[in-house]
């Protein structure tokens, strides 16, 4: 009926009376009104949507002048606070990413109007990630609309990953393996290659038929990020994805924390403690984790002044990786906060990118983390094994020598004395 005219609805109606022709003819013209009305408010391709006129180019032209111009209404400071890292070093990953997506590069719509420019799409997405707001608070000053944001946001996060990814969350080369033993060494641990934990992110949006398997002891839904972390708090190593279910064993069963050990291919390890060789690094944990020879964790009821002492030294070592997960909280609040995204994925390349910028600001800052650009383990090519046989019984050996709880009794006995010979040396 809405679709026909009021000439029409009376050809209908010749054999109907006065009153109900009257009545049929004041509907019809409401009708027509009525759409009138929704064709006025139709100003895009959502019916009842109104078209903002945003003044894209007036809002990159108060970013550029107030962060990017040659005198900035906000210093290297203020910049430094806000973005979470230095002028050179965001434009040094902007340039990157828009190299890399030509989504982030300004383009023209069908007016011929200029669209918005790389530094307001990727402004907005360090200001979700830092500040952990939603896309719609970006809005008001980088002038970009919601959905625009959330692109802006996942798309930033991917380019991120795909090109800093092997420099920034490399394994530890030779070169790096030899620097974190001597520090091990001055710090006490000899064969120390960092500590390691684990840190739950609480997923808000994760779905209800998910939730009993992402369900832990923080009694809501999670995901697991396994890290390792060396004194100067660069992480080394980052799994992420576990569901919040599992444990830090669970965890440390399913991450690929020792492949490169088993596989033959990780950089040697050689020292001595309390007269005794060891071939294989290890990382401090806390109470949780088993008893392998790579991994040295406290003493649950030490008794002794070596034992208590041996115990108080390892638990304040292994507080590295606390405070490299309370630095990368504090630098990208959006993973200190409940994650809102619907996808793992995108979940994953937020976790991943922002441990790659938390690596990429240490680096900057000059902390002495020095990195070269060509490591060793990378980008070789794949070949088969001749003795495939003999490759599964030494994959085997190494597995068992990993877990070795002998050996981690060991190796633990010899660290106790040998704190202890250098404690009573001071």
């Amino acid at each position: 009926m809405g679709s026909s005219t009021s000439e029409d609805m009376f050809m209908l109606s010749s054999d109907s009376s006065d009153e109900e022709d009257d009545l049929l003819f004041k509907v019809v013209i409401e009708e027509e009104q009525l759409g009138a009305q929704d064709r006025r408010r139709h100003r895009g391709s959502v019916p009842g949507h109104a078209v903002i006129d945003r003044g894209h180019q007036e809002g990159a032209a108060r970013l550029f002048q107030d962060y990017f111009a040659d005198m900035p209404v906000y210093g290297d400071t203020l910049f430094r606070r806000r973005f979470r890292m230095s002028r050179p070093l965001f434009l040094r990953i902007a340039a990157a990413v828009e190299n890399h997506d030509p989504w982030f590069r300004q383009g023209r719509d069908a007016a011929g109007k200029l669209g918005l420019s790389p530094l307001q799409k990727m402004t907005a997405a360090i200001c979700q990630l830092a500040y952990g707001v939603s896309a719609n608070a970006v809005d008001e000053y980088v002038r970009i609309g919601a959905s625009t944001a959330r692109l802006a946001l996942r798309k930033f996060v991917q380019a991120v990953v795909r090109i800093f990814f092997e420099q920034y969350l490399r394994a530890p080369t030779a070169e790096d393996t030899a620097r974190l033993l001597a520090i091990g060494e001055q710090r006490g641990f000899p064969g120390m290659l960092g500590s390691i934990d684990c840190m739950h992110w609480v997923w808000r949006n994760c779905p209800k038929a998910w939730h009993g398997a992402y369900t832990g002891h923080t009694r809501k839904p999670s995901i697991v990020l396994e890290a390792v972390s060396s004194y100067d708090l660069w992480i080394w190593h980052a799994f992420f994805g576990m569901p919040g279910s599992l444990n830090d064993i669970n965890v440390l069963h399913r991450s690929n924390i020792f492949s490169r050990v088993t596989d033959g291919t990780s950089p040697p390890v050689s020292y001595t403690i309390n007269g005794n060789t060891y071939d294989m690094g290890y990382y401090l944990g806390d109470g949780i984790y088993p008893e392998w020879a790579t991994l040295v964790k406290p003493i649950s009821t030490p008794r002794g002044n070596k034992s208590m002492y041996f115990s108080a030294k390892q638990a304040f070592v292994r507080k590295d990786v606390e405070r490299a997960f309370g630095v990368l909280q504090s630098r990208f609040a959006i993973i200190r906060g409940p994650g809102r995204m619907w996808d793992e994925s995108t979940l994953h390349n937020i976790m991943t990118a922002c441990v790659i910028m938390h690596n990429m600001i240490i680096e900057d800052e000059g902390t002495g983390t020095d990195v070269d650009e060509v490591f060793d383990y990378m980008g070789e090519k794949a070949t088969a094994r001749r003795n495939p046989d003999q490759a599964v019984l030494k994959y085997i050996e190494v597995t068992e020598a990993i877990r070795n709880r002998a050996l981690h009794h060991q190796l633990r006995d010899d660290l106790v004395e040998h704190l202890w010979s250098r404690h009573g040396a001071h």
